[in-house]
């Protein structure tokens, strides 16, 4: 016999003198079932705050209240265990039939079980959201994702409870498994392209090759603003104010080339010239520096540049580039600077060549073609 046991036995020897019933043919099973029951209560308050002013040291020095959810998610699935399992002691002071008993003890699991997944749907709440709050890129839980995950942890908890509750009464569920696996394989089947975009929605939003806002061109030649991320399919808004709708598995597989990604969104433009040979092409540089600068919407950092390109078949070409503050004015700043320029050389007296052939014409004395057949006599 534990020492526990021999407490245990010389509390109930000290009950029974001075209550004569706690060992009563009839009642005496009862009070004993109450008193365990009551001090099983007792002992589930004291261990949880004990756990709870023990943890409380160890979680106050952190700086994130997660481990403080987690806590207050297991008091109360905590406490029912506790006093459950004293409640099961009491049971079998009943010397109930075994049936009779082991149903109990089912009822008794099945109720811990349920309280212990109502703290499992908090507690994966609470960390999917704090995954979600760490906002590193790649991560496969992000702001976007975390309804998503949330949503299918809480099916997967519900489903690993239902089993074990089922377990817990003794019944097969052998055959609930083939059948939902059956079930499994037709829905895969019959909606394979719509669990194609599902997954491929997952892991857009968890690999973040592009985010709503972003301006970018599909291999496919789609260019146009993302406005919607979804599930099933992501939506671009184009120039000409018309929406366009793809489907996520078409975007996992694209090449896509976001012009708002890198360190910044501002958009290199590139605006193309030729001047005569005969141009003073310092003057021409200067120009096309000055037409830069005086356009506002010209990012003064990185600063314009001009390059020169090659020589043309009748232009020295070159090449203004300069930068804008977001995608969206590549068309407008490229006009403006494109009307500036023309203006500018006009005034300087610089020639914007164009393609030009000159045809000569030779003339001279056409020769005399010989006769195939002389003329007849006369």
């Amino acid at each position: 016999m534990t020492p526990v046991d021999a407490q245990l036995t010389a509390l109930e020897e000290r009950l029974a003198e001075l209550l004569p019933i706690y060992v009563h043919e009839v009642w005496g099973a009862w009070l004993q079932l109450l008193a365990i029951a009551f001090a099983s209560a007792l002992s589930a308050w004291v261990v949880w705050w004990i756990l709870k002013f023990g943890a409380t040291k160890l979680v106050g020095k952190t700086k994130t209240e997660v481990d403080d959810r987690l806590l207050e998610a297991a008091h109360w699935p905590l406490w029912v265990s506790v006093f459950l399992i004293g409640l099961r002691m009491g049971v079998a002071r009943l010397q109930l039939a075994s049936v009779t008993e082991q149903r109990i003890v089912d009822a008794l699991q099945t109720v811990a079980l349920l309280f212990w997944v109502v703290a499992a749907l908090r507690a994966s709440g609470v960390l999917l959201r704090a995954l979600a709050r760490r906002r590193s890129r790649g991560a496969l839980v992000s702001r976007h994702t975390e309804p998503l995950f949330e949503n299918l942890a809480k099916v997967a908890i519900v489903i690993l409870g239902a089993y074990l509750v089922i377990q817990a009464w003794g019944a097969d569920v052998s055959g609930l498994l083939a059948a939902g696996g059956i079930a499994g394989l037709a829905v895969g089947f019959a909606a394979r392209d719509t669990l194609a975009n599902l997954f491929a929605g997952i892991f857009i939003f968890a690999d973040g090759p592009y985010k709503i806002g972003d301006f970018i061109t599909l291999d496919t030649g789609e260019r146009g603003m993302v406005t919607e991320i979804g599930i099933r399919s992501t939506r671009l808004l184009t120039r000409d104010d018309i929406e366009v709708t793809i489907p996520n598995a078409v975007m996992g597989n694209a090449k896509i080339n976001n012009e708002s990604g890198g360190p910044h969104v501002k958009y290199r433009i590139r605006v193309r010239v030729g001047v005569a040979y005969t141009s003073d092409v310092e003057k021409v540089e200067a120009l096309q520096l000055q037409v830069a600068d005086d356009n506002e919407k010209v990012c003064k950092q990185p600063t314009p540049r001009v390059r020169f390109r090659g020589f043309g078949p009748s232009s020295i070409d070159y090449e203004l580039l300069c930068w804008v503050e977001e995608p969206v004015l590549r068309g407008i700043v490229t006009h403006e600077l494109v009307k500036a320029t023309i203006k500018a050389f006009a005034e300087a007296g610089i020639e914007i060549p164009y393609s030009k052939h000159d045809i000569y014409i030779k003339e001279g004395r056409p020769s005399r073609q010989p006769r195939l057949t002389e003329p007849a006599a006369d």
